[in-house]
């Protein structure tokens, strides 16, 4: 069992290792937005229906989640210094194969290891992110939270600005590019070796998790993350056509999950301030409340300015609920982190289905009352989840 060293001075924040930890969630979300935003020219290239374009979805989540629950495991042993260069460059030259994929099989096995590299990246830069906010004694988790968001904005720009060009130039260009950053921070790679503070993974009674985190809280806190990230796939997937649905123009039901993101990012950049001000659970449940309330009106009112605003209050009042939950689940180590990681993003992929099949039996305005229902969850379990 390795054990790492306290090389930290407490006095010294680790900004060497922030600043490159905000490299990293800046790369995966450009990535994981690129990859969505030319999503339907990937199914063009390969000649594809929804049906197996669900299988490719279906294969890259699979690899994700398996991702999440190796890397876990490598974390606590090894430290999460190893689940970032290495996984970084995976995931860009993934990202460039798969715009050279032309078969479903092809598809499929890359959306493995695509998968697999995102999974693994997404627990080191999570497992050090903690560490590295122990190094300053304060919040910084949503700021580097905010990091990702900005990041999937400017994919989303990059994927906007550069529709005349073939998706496999642009995946090219920018695997290229997070792969050369990646190796490029290799070399600093010691400014997050000196953040494992901790011993790696102890033994433990079958009641308690990683690190004396009881699995019940590590459940609750994977179960309220999936609620957040469910209320995110349905605006990545649903918030579009809900503003279609109210008869809204493209380019404003287009501007609805941009809304969102952008609500999201400012409430993540202002997040860390809030918290040090007034604790993790009051900001986390005043959001979560702001996220239900606005939802809920905003597809009760049944007008498109409204859905709009909504859209835009879930995002600002969930903004600081994820990295809040991952922070609590630091506690629990690396392999708790993965754990809550791997159970969030089961919300993630399953929300967006489970909306549109009530949208079948109900209606669409219907279905998109279950997120705001979820936030309030959030809101009233809040303070059991991290406290506990």
């Amino acid at each position: 069992m390795v054990t790492a060293t306290i090389t930290v001075d407490a006095g010294a924040p680790p900004r060497a290792a922030r600043r490159l930890l905000t490299g990293f969630f800046i790369g995966l979300g450009v990535v994981m937005a690129v990859w969505g935003a030319r999503m339907p020219a990937v199914q063009a290239a390969a000649h594809l229906g929804p049906g197996r374009l669900a299988v490719v979805l279906l294969a890259a989540a699979a690899g994700m989640v398996a991702g999440l629950q190796f890397g876990g495991r490598l974390a606590q042993r090894h430290g999460p210094a190893r689940l970032l260069v290495a996984p970084a460059i995976v995931f860009g030259v993934t990202l460039g194969a798969l715009g050279q994929c032309r078969s479903l099989t092809s598809l499929c096995v890359v959306a493995v290891a695509f998968g697999l590299a995102h999974g693994l990246l997404d627990v080191g830069v999570n497992a050090a992110a903690v560490q590295c906010q122990q190094g300053y004694g304060r919040s910084i988790m949503s700021g580097l939270h905010a990091a990702y968001s900005l990041g999937a904005l400017a994919g989303a720009g990059i994927a906007a600005a550069t529709t005349w060009l073939s998706h496999q130039v642009v995946f090219a260009a920018v695997a290229a590019a997070v792969a050369l950053a990646a190796a490029a921070a290799g070399p600093k790679m010691r400014h997050i070796q000196e953040l494992d503070q901790h011993p790696a993974g102890e033994a433990h009674s079958d009641s308690e998790g990683p690190q004396g985190l009881s699995r019940s809280t590590m459940w609750l806190l994977g179960s309220l993350a999936a609620a957040c990230l469910l209320a995110e796939g349905a605006a990545t997937d649903w918030a579009a056509v809900h503003l279609r649905h109210l008869d809204a123009s493209e380019s404003a039901a287009a501007s609805a999950y941009a809304l969102y993101s952008a609500a999201m990012a400012a409430g993540r950049l202002f997040g860390d301030r809030f918290t040090a001000r007034f604790g993790a659970v009051t900001v986390v449940r005043a959001g979560a409340l702001i996220a239900s309330a606005g939802l809920a009106a905003g597809v009760l009112a049944n007008s498109a300015p409204a859905a709009l605003a909504g859209w835009m209050a879930l995002g600002l009042g969930l903004s600081t609920a994820v990295p809040s939950l991952i922070t609590a689940a630091g506690r629990g180590g690396p392999r708790a982190v993965g754990t809550v990681a791997a159970t969030g993003y089961i919300g993630l992929l399953a929300g967006p289905a489970a909306i549109g099949a009530l949208a079948s039996v109900l209606t669409l305005p219907a279905a998109l009352v279950l997120p705001a229902v979820l936030a309030a969850v959030v809101a009233v379990t809040a303070r059991r989840a991290l406290e506990s």
